[in-house]
């Protein structure tokens, strides 16, 4: 579509070309059918594209500009191999272009969605409190990670544990475990995503598990849906593993250190079908996006045939069809959506301390430099989200952690956790090379995430 100033512009160039005739009239004119029919026939095929549930086409007929629906349904004429960590591509090319056309895509971006408040929570700053915080001790909660468990695993200053976050003008809603249980009576909150929404969930758990006696909660055992139960007030906090979103070779919540990732980029169908009946959901997705190229293989795809993109235009195509799936299935009259934006690291010193050449290992305290911004989030990932969450306001509420975040240097568990494999001498006589920079301690800043949420709940 034209805006105003393109439409004045043509307008000047059709005056221009009355006043002094065209050199070839027959060639511009066939130039101007061509146009118009192609113009009519992208049209026509993005109705059909909408309308159709089955609008697959073989790979050598895929163009630059083709458009592809969501498989939201499972309605195909041949079910697609289900993706585990054995799947393989049996080829790979380059990226055919196809884009997701997702319901709402064409509507104008309103910015993302913000609550009536007298001033912006998420602008601030990290306040030490040993008064009020932490609001859970890490050994008593019985549902703790090793992974962020670091007092446990040898961390001895505790400052990590006692930072509370003050918004500039106004204070976050304080935090009570039996209003949020109330909040939760008789409902399904779901955290989905990867490694530091989990991270997330266990926090929301330690938070909550306190009030509930020890027979009347319950814990499923580790899988790629975890579920936490409270029978006092029906109510059950899920964690559901799903680092991409949609369908990949990944899902296995143990098994998923892979060298190739490969995705169904237009199906989040495995793991809607596991979300969609909670009523709360708090999604994230970022860091896997960052580990290098990612495979396509498209639901409509028969031989094995991948295509492979980078991981901010995979992450792009992704969150196109999940914002299908909001903008087609959720009411938020009864169904309360959430999105966790990016949660940085800290792996280089220097963007703090110039000069310096560590990471977060020995970090005691935050950044106290307003509107630091490290290269632990990415800007361009930022804005790829921003532009496709926009157009879901009315739908999806925005947790935005990132900013808040990138001043807790000194929250990560750096060596202070349970490491899955042997560590090497090398590795054991120098710190920094295997610390921990990207997941966080508990108690610790995952706990403000959550005090957010319950603010806006």
């Amino acid at each position: 579509m034209f805006n105003q100033n393109q439409l004045q512009r043509t307008m000047q160039g059709w005056k221009w070309n009355r006043k002094k005739p065209p050199v070839f009239p027959l060639l511009v004119l066939l130039l101007l059918l061509f146009v118009a029919f192609s113009t009519l026939h992208s049209e026509h095929s993005i109705q059909l594209i909408h309308e159709s549930p089955d609008h697959g086409h073989s790979h050598q007929e895929i163009s630059p500009t083709t458009l592809v629906k969501p498989n939201l349904s499972g309605h195909l004429k041949r079910a697609p191999e289900v993706l585990d960590r054995f799947s393989r591509c049996n080829s790979t090319v380059e990226y055919s272009g196809r884009k997701i056309a997702w319901l709402g895509d064409s509507r104008r971006s309103s910015g993302w969605r913000v609550r009536p408040e007298s001033c912006d929570v998420f602008s601030g700053k990290w306040v030490f409190d040993n008064v009020s915080h932490p609001l859970y001790n890490e050994s008593d909660c019985p549902y703790m990670s090793d992974q962020l468990a670091c007092h446990k695993h040898g961390r001895s200053d505790l400052g990590y544990q006692y930072w509370r976050w003050q918004p500039h003008n106004c204070n976050l809603k304080r935090w009570n475990v039996r209003e949020m249980w109330e909040k939760l009576r008789g409902k399904r909150l779901m955290f989905v995503g990867d490694s530091l929404n989990r991270g997330q969930w266990i926090s929301m758990v330690c938070l909550l598990q306190s009030v509930i006696p020890a027979d009347m909660r319950s814990m499923s055992p580790n899988a790629q849906l975890t579920i936490f139960r409270a029978e006092e007030y029906n109510a059950t906090v899920e964690f559901l593993w799903a680092p991409l979103l949609a369908e990949s070779n990944s899902d296995d919540p143990v098994n998923h250190r892979l060298d190739e990732r490969i995705i169904r980029p237009d199906s989040v169908l495995r793991h809607s079908s596991l979300w969609e009946h909670a009523d709360i959901l708090v999604f994230n997705t970022y860091l896997w996006w960052r580990q290098g190229p990612v495979k396509l293989l498209w639901t409509d795809e028969e031989n094995g045939v991948c295509e492979e993109l980078d991981g901010r235009g995979a992450m792009e195509l992704v969150l196109g069809a999940w914002a299908d799936w909001v903008s087609s299935k959720v009411d938020p009259v009864k169904k309360h959506v959430f999105f966790v934006t990016m949660s940085p690291t800290h792996l280089w010193s220097r963007e703090w301390k110039p000069g310096s050449e560590g990471n977060c290992y020995g970090e005691k305290d935050p950044i106290d430099l307003e509107g630091y911004w490290g290269s632990g989030s990415d800007l361009p990932t930022m804005s790829t989200v921003e532009k496709i969450l926009s157009k879901l306001s009315s739908k999806v509420s925005v947790i935005n952690v990132t900013q808040l975040s990138e001043y807790r240097k000194d929250g990560h568990p750096s060596i202070f956790r349970k490491f899955w494999e042997p560590l090497r001498p090398e590795q054991l006589s120098n710190p920094p090379s295997y610390s921990d920079c990207i997941h966080w301690c508990l108690p610790g800043v995952p706990d403000v995430w959550n005090e957010l949420l319950f603010h806006f709940l």
